[in-house]
């Protein structure tokens, strides 16, 4: 029987050889793995044949029969024996691949010299019967072929020491063939998205306006490939921020905060100025019903100077400043402020990968109080990312822009905030209190990340959209409502 050794330094490369050696009909018997890469053991159907032709009479009877389907006589015609086999067989994966290791085992019976052993029916030294299940060479591509893993269910094997090779290799090929799949599939979608892109100028200078202006690639292409057919340059950029707009979340439809009232406490990283926004939102309070109606605490006890912050804030506007160093305090505060108005809770800075956050947060898990995350607005779009997984809690969050008089670009800051869904409760855009606070206005918003016309290094080109799309799969249905 013609059997040929076949070794590369990868499967795909291993079985091309084979099938080079054989072609269509190329059998493969075994695949390992080797210093020098992957071996692989293949013969052609042909050989096959062969052996089936030359196929002697059964066993003699003082063999012991290997399986049932061996101790069948052997047929008359030996040239009809493959025939009968598969159609007794059905000729299924794991099925095919017994009657494939039968037919050697006879073979090798057959030519067993008479110093074979009665009992065992070996010989000495005899190899050991490959039991490698047997993978047939894909026939639809003549540059490569990629292998057919059997649907078959696990069989049993006697409990070794050491694992098997080529189960081992088996499973990682099925999971290189399945993540290749994936990038393939995905790769050809980019493409046929940016080829769609290119052939529309229109399209592809917004692209790059969105890019430019702070936007992150999810978002941008989930907004262009709702972009209706057939508009022009200004109609196209029009429904662009009619739709920003309709997917940024703000208060427009209930009461202002400070009418809104309730237990507030602010929440962010150290310097997105919390301190500066409560004493806005107490000033705003403090201006409509009066300063009795306002209550200010703090659990900053970390940073030097908090208190006296807020303190200095509080005699500003006629509210005292209280400390709670923890849980219990806060309560008891809470209790003793419970006719206000509003109360403001001021907290820690903390970034989003300390170890202590949770500690310092902790004492905020008491029912009523809502928590206020506070978003520096000219942040960099992955910081603003990891702020807003770190510091969302619950199921609706709601946030506030801070310095957005400071921000060369508040796209990065509109754009996490429409992602994850956060409900925008005003904006601060400077320094005074409480005059530099402003309600959220979707549309202004929007408008106002648009009109960023200074040149960056970090522009992207019309060039540089491939690289932006690559990896940049749309946002999930759903998330973005035209």
């Amino acid at each position: 029987m013609n059997i040929q050794r076949f070794t590369a330094p990868t499967a795909r490369e291993a079985l091309y050889k084979a099938r080079m050696a054989f072609g269509d009909g190329t059998l493969i018997l075994s695949n390992r793995p080797t210093n020098n890469g992957v071996e692989v053991m293949a013969t052609g159907e042909e050989a096959l044949a062969e052996l089936d032709r030359q196929s002697g009479p059964a066993p003699a009877q003082g063999q012991p029969a290997l399986s049932a389907r061996q101790s069948t006589p052997v047929r008359a015609n030996p040239k009809n024996a493959v025939l009968d086999d598969a159609t007794q067989l059905a000729m299924s994966t794991l099925s095919f691949q017994d009657y494939v290791r039968e037919r050697m085992l006879r073979r090798r019976q057959e030519g067993r010299t008479e110093g074979a052993s009665p009992t065992t029916g070996k010989a000495p030294g005899a190899p050991a019967v490959a039991t490698t299940p047997v993978v047939r060479a894909n026939n639809s591509n003549a540059g490569s072929a990629p292998i057919t893993l059997p649907s078959a269910p696990v069989i049993s094997a006697p409990t070794t020491s050491n694992a098997n090779p080529l189960s081992m290799t088996t499973s990682n090929i099925a999971r290189e063939l399945a993540a290749m799949k994936n990038l393939i599939e995905e790769r050809f979608d980019t493409l046929s998205w940016l080829g769609q892109a290119r052939q529309d100028p229109i399209q592809a200078n917004l692209m790059l306006k969105l890019i430019r202006s702070g936007y992150s690639p999810s978002l941008a292409r989930s907004v262009m490939e709702h972009l209706p057919e057939g508009l022009g340059a200004a109609e196209a950029m029009r429904w662009i921020m009619e739709m920003l707009a309709h997917n940024l979340r703000t208060d427009a439809d209930s009461a202002p905060l400070q009418e809104e009232g309730g237990v507030y406490a602010l929440v962010g990283a150290t310097g997105v100025g919390k301190t500066t926004t409560a004493a806005k939102l107490a000033g705003l309070c403090a201006q409509t019903h009066g300063a009795a109606s306002v209550g200010l605490i703090t659990l900053d006890t970390y940073r030097v100077g908090a208190h006296e912050q807020l303190r200095a804030y509080g005699r500003l506007l006629g509210v005292v400043a209280h400390q709670a160093h923890d849980r219990s305090a806060l309560q008891d505060l809470l209790g003793l402020l419970a006719n206000k108005k509003m109360v403001l809770i001021d907290t820690t800075g903390v970034s989003p990968n300390d170890p202590r956050k949770s500690d310092l947060l902790a004492p905020l898990d008491i029912p009523g109080v809502q928590r206020l995350m506070v978003l520096n607005a000219g942040g960099h779009g992955d910081t603003l990312e990891d702020m807003v997984s770190s510091f969302k809690h619950g199921s609706v969050q709601q946030t506030v822009l801070s310095k957005t008089d400071e921000a060369a670009k508040i796209g990065p800051a509109l754009d996490a905030v429409i992602r994850h869904q956060l409900k925008l409760r005003g904006v601060t855009t400077g320094q005074k209190v409480p005059e530099d606070w402003e309600r959220a206005n979707a549309v202004h918003l929007v408008a106002l990340s648009m009109r960023s016309t200074n040149k960056s290094a970090f522009d992207p080109k019309t060039t540089d959209l491939g690289f932006f799309f690559a990896q940049a799969n749309a946002m999930p249905a759903g998330r973005i409502h035209a």
